[in-house]
């Protein structure tokens, strides 16, 4: 379990670093293929928009999350795996400007994060 918590929250750095760095290789090997990621958005969740991985990873390569990052005042990452069962997971994020939950699944290529759910406070 040790092992896996290190290797999940490895991934997650590679999510919130390789977004804010525009790395897309580290996005590519935190994402899984079939991401799911929705807000609430400004509609009080009336709807429910989700992003793919593809979304993610372009908008990665196109250097948005650089851009946030730049307006940053704090880069901390803090990441509380909340539980680990099998091969699923279930993890907190608090950074500035973001707040998710991520559900992980153990792939053959390591842990992926298949669903994100955030807002911005």
């Amino acid at each position: 379990m040790e092992d896996d918590t290190a290797l999940i929250v490895a991934t997650v750095h590679d999510y919130f670093d390789g977004w804010f760095e525009g790395d897309v290789s580290r996005m590519e090997r935190a994402l899984h293929r079939d991401l799911v990621k929705r807000s609430p958005g400004e509609d009080q969740a009336s709807t429910l928009p989700f992003v793919t991985a593809e979304q993610m990873i372009t908008w990665t390569g196109e250097g948005e999350g650089v851009e946030v990052a730049s307006g940053l005042v704090d880069r901390t990452i803090e990441v509380d795996v909340l539980d680990v069962k099998h091969d699923i997971a279930s993890v907190l994020v608090r950074s500035e400007p973001y707040h998710e939950y991520l559900h992980l699944v153990r792939t053959r290529d390591g842990w992926k994060i298949a669903n994100a759910l955030w807002c911005t406070p």
